[in-house]
């Protein structure tokens, strides 16, 4: 069953390091079977409070294939980057 990884990007604090970033996440994902299925700093809340720059959603193939790249060491210097030049959250769901 397929799982999402929602990143809520509150702040950009290194830009450089933020495209940095963008730059080499799709070969990582394409290696989990992974893909983004959405981007968009011009999201429309409807109801609630939600803050940030931009969001993210991931497609994974299952939660065992986002464990998996979350904590390979492909993305270990990635995730350090990303921490790096941004603040935000990140949620994992199984999808339904």
């Amino acid at each position: 069953m397929a799982a999402y990884a929602i990143l809520n990007l509150l702040e950009v604090t290194d830009r450089k390091g933020w495209e940095d970033y963008r730059a080499n996440f799709q070969a990582v994902l394409a290696e989990f079977g992974a893909r983004v299925i959405a981007a968009d700093p011009n999201y429309q809340v409807l109801e609630g409070e939600w803050d940030g720059v931009s969001n993210v959603i991931i497609e994974f193939p299952d939660l065992d294939a986002a464990d998996r790249l979350y904590n390979s060491d492909k993305y270990k210097p990635l995730l350090d980057m990303r921490l790096e030049a941004t603040k935000g959250n990140l949620i994992l769901l199984d999808g339904i």
